[in-house]
């Protein structure tokens, strides 16, 4: 695979083989902080898409019977690989998706330890033993040993968004490699080059052919291809809810697992007791690190009447502050959305919102000064009802609305009042009241004092509603990618 870097080509990775389509043909990569092209990929037809699957397919059996201790050895070997390349993954994470350079290198950063933490936690994916006589049913339990086990799922497809072009692949390939599963990785058309790159990474790590395979193309072509192939059983997926759930339709018709991490429109509420600045700072980076971006990102801030116009004013001024610009500048803390799309759909919905009375604090338009990169201007929009679309449609973008409450009541039913239910996060001195925020909120993850945006690698993590199905976090995920076989032993 060549250097996106030099504009040049990324091939497919089908059974431990770098080449290009036979379709012959390719897609132009584009770096949002530019709007320039940065190299281009050749996009597999669906036959290839079902060759990949084959290739993972035949080594199915060796590699789930590989012995743990040699997987965690080659995902260390990758794990180093990826530290060894930390500065050159982090640059073109930041010229592929627009991440600002310092936020790159954690994403690097944080990839490498996800394939350590994936090699620990694979000796502990154990069954359980049984007390047999402790069941009258079926008679001779007194002479019976009972213990399950783990076996890998099978063949795993990996789709994979833009906004965390490695971290959160990594978390789909390193738990589905751990547990003895192949992987074919189809990464978002918007961000290949960082999966290709990964994967060159895996195979000079000596992961054996076929255990990770990649191929970019589009959905309705390449990824309903590896979805419905009878040869995969698991997919995981990171995205839009209406894609996920398309997809669940499509694998559930064939009666296969899936893993969706989907949309969010994340709380953060503030009550009146909450500290002013560590809160409003703690805002700011979750409504506008990359760009809001994220899934997790703190979409709508609730905010209690007591103390919303103070909170309004100093979150205005605090995000007036940050710095826009090309995600490669070391000062940048704001980088381009990533596309031109982006900044359509936030126009869109920061009009509907003014004409449902919102006022604009700060921003509400593109920063035209960088074109022809594709940035918007942090934006915190105040007095915002329920009824403004921004309340209920994810920005994926630096504009954040600010909706009022009255008393605790009202804060749960706002923050509970959409078809989402990924994190949240509440602020507050008053630890019972937290408690009980906590308890009530429709969510897979609350954070007190923490923004919505915090998450750690080895713990559970995913939503509810329509946020998702399943769970990711290393040993959570393995859990998910294995089936639970029951043994039985007649020692009489």
């Amino acid at each position: 695979m060549a250097s996106a870097e030099s504009g040049e080509t990324g091939l497919l990775y089908i059974g431990g083989e770098w080449r290009p389509s036979r379709s012959d043909r390719w897609q132009d990569v584009q770096d949002p902080s530019t709007g320039h092209r940065l190299g281009r990929v050749s996009v597999a037809t669906r036959d290839e898409a079902a060759a990949a699957v084959d290739a993972a397919a035949a080594v199915e059996e060796a590699w789930g019977s590989t012995p743990i201790h040699e997987r965690a050895r080659l995902l260390r070997a990758l794990s180093d690989r990826l530290a060894s390349d930390s500065a050159g993954m982090a640059r073109l994470i930041a010229q592929e998706v627009g991440k600002p350079i310092v936020d790159a290198r954690v994403e690097a950063g944080r990839a490498v330890s996800v394939y350590q933490l994936a090699a620990d936690e694979a000796r502990h994916l154990t069954g359980e033993t049984f007390p047999a006589d402790a069941y009258a049913y079926p008679v001779g339990n007194e002479r019976r040993f009972l213990f399950s086990v783990r076996d890998p799922i099978g063949v795993v497809v990996a789709i994979s968004p833009f906004n965390f072009p490695l971290n959160l692949l990594s978390h789909k390939v390193a738990p589905a490699l751990a547990a003895g599963n192949p992987v074919v990785v189809k990464p978002t058309s918007s961000a290949p080059l960082t999966a290709l790159r990964l994967a060159k990474h895996a195979e000079s790590a000596g992961f054996p052919k076929g255990v990770l395979n990649v191929v970019v193309g589009p959905g309705g072509e390449v990824g309903d291809t590896l979805i419905e192939h009878p040869k995969t059983r698991l997919i995981t997926f990171t995205g839009s809810t209406s894609v996920g759930k398309g997809i669940a339709e499509k694998a559930g018709r064939h009666a296969k697992r899936v893993i969706l991490e989907m949309g969010g429109m994340d709380p953060f509420i503030v009550l009146d007791d909450a500290p002013l600045e560590s809160t409003v700072a703690a805002a700011v980076r979750g409504a506008f690190g990359y760009s809001g971006q994220v899934c997790t990102a703190s979409k709508r801030l609730l905010v209690s009447d007591a103390v919303a116009d103070r909170f309004a004013q100093a979150m205005a001024e605090r995000a007036g502050k940050l710095k826009v610009g090309p995600a490669l500048a070391e000062d940048t803390q704001v980088g381009p959305v990533i596309d031109s799309a982006a900044l359509d759909r936030l126009d869109r919905l920061v009009g509907d919102a003014v004409s449902h009375s919102a006022k604009i604090l700060l921003g509400g338009q593109r920063a035209t000064e960088l074109a022809p990169g594709y940035f918007y201007r942090p934006t915190v929009l105040d007095s915002v009802g329920t009824d403004s679309k921004i309340t209920q449609e994810e920005p994926f973008g630096p504009v954040v609305p600010i909706l009022r409450f009255h008393d605790l009541e009202e804060a749960i039913r706002i923050a509970n009042g959409t078809t989402y239910g990924l994190q949240a996060a509440v602020y507050t001195n008053n630890i019972q009241r937290a408690f009980s925020l906590a308890k009530r909120i429709r969510a897979g993850g609350v954070h007190i004092n923490d923004p919505t945006s915090l998450r750690w690698d080895a713990l559970p993590f995913g939503g509810i509603k329509e946020s998702g199905l399943g769970r990711e976090g290393l040993r959570y995920a393995m859990e998910e990618m294995t089936e639970v076989k029951l043994i039985s032993v007649n020692y009489a």
